[in-house]
């Protein structure tokens, strides 16, 4: 699937329930079925600087594709790196750099997410687009 189809799919998932209760509940769900980064990884290098929890996400090359696993010490946080995790992960990096992230605003995540949880999100989209320049200049 394309980064936008992913992007959706997401959307026509939050757009299912009612609340944001709801939809918090959700993302912890999906939290729980995000890829585990493994033990190793869990370093300095690897957390997202400007997160107010603490966020690991590794990323490894597979085919031309980036790989992302991740985790978090908060089960909101966990969700959203999942949700970000699910859209990026098995793409090729150029097509991560170019990628808009509009969908986040489709959502409402970002309008209902503390001031510090979406400065946070924005730390996380700024990561594993870093992360996809880093491979595509070694790719190139």
């Amino acid at each position: 699937m394309s980064i936008k189809e992913i992007q959706e799919e997401i959307v026509d998932e939050f757009s299912m329930f009612e609340d944001w209760m709801q939809r918090y509940e959700y993302m912890i769900e999906l939290g729980k079925s995000l890829p585990m980064i493994e033990e190793q990884y869990k370093t300095d290098d690897n957390i997202i600087k400007g997160c107010q929890s603490k966020v690991w996400v590794h990323a490894e090359l597979e085919d031309d594709k980036l790989v992302f696993t991740a985790d978090s010490d908060a089960i909101i946080t966990k969700g959203i790196i999942a949700i970000l995790i699910r859209v990026f992960s098995n793409q090729k990096p150029k097509d991560i750099m170019g990628a808009d992230t509009e969908f986040i605003d489709e959502i409402g995540l970002k309008e209902h997410l503390s001031p510090t949880r979406a400065n946070g999100l924005v730390s996380m989209i700024k990561q594993l687009k870093m992360y996809a320049i880093a491979y595509q200049t070694q790719l190139s």
